[in-house]
C-alpha cells in the first residue's frame, strides 16, 4: 500500500538510534523513549498560500530529519509504523547523514 500526502503533509519512518549499553544495565522498550530522527519517505504537493497558490517543500524523499517528541500523529500501514506531520513540525535536515530507516 502506498501513501500520498496531501499540501504540506510528510510521511516518515522514525529510525531507532543504535545504543551501547553502559554498566550492564537493562532498559525495557517500553521505557525507552520514541526517536525523534526520522526518514521522509513521502511528501506532498506543497502548502497552498491564500492567494492559491502552492509552495513546494523543503523536504524530499529520503532526507533524514529531526523532529519534535509530540509531533505528527502515529499511522500503521502493513505492519509498518509511520510518522504523518506537517511541514511546519520539521525542526531540521541532517545533511550528510547516512540513510539507514530501511
Amino acid at each position: 500500500m502506498n501513501i500520498r500526502p496531501l499540501y504540506d503533509r510528510v510521511v516518515v519512518k522514525r529510525i531507532e538510534q543504535q545504543e551501547q549499553m553502559q554498566g550492564g544495565l537493562y532498559i525495557p522498550d517500553s521505557a525507552k523513549e520514541k526517536p525523534q530522527e526520522g526518514e521522509v519517505v513521502a511528501v506532498g504537493k506543497g502548502k497552498r498560500l491564500e492567494d492559491g497558490k502552492v509552495v513546494a517543500l523543503d523536504v524530499q524523499v529520503g532526507d533524514r530529519i529531526l523532529f519534535g517528541k509530540y509531533s505528527g500523529s502515529d499511522i500503521k500501514l502493513d505492519n509498518e509504523e509511520y510518522l504523518i506531520m506537517r511541514e511546519d513540525e520539521i525542526l531540521g535536515i541532517l545533511e550528510g547523514a547516512a540513510k539507514a530507516a530501511k
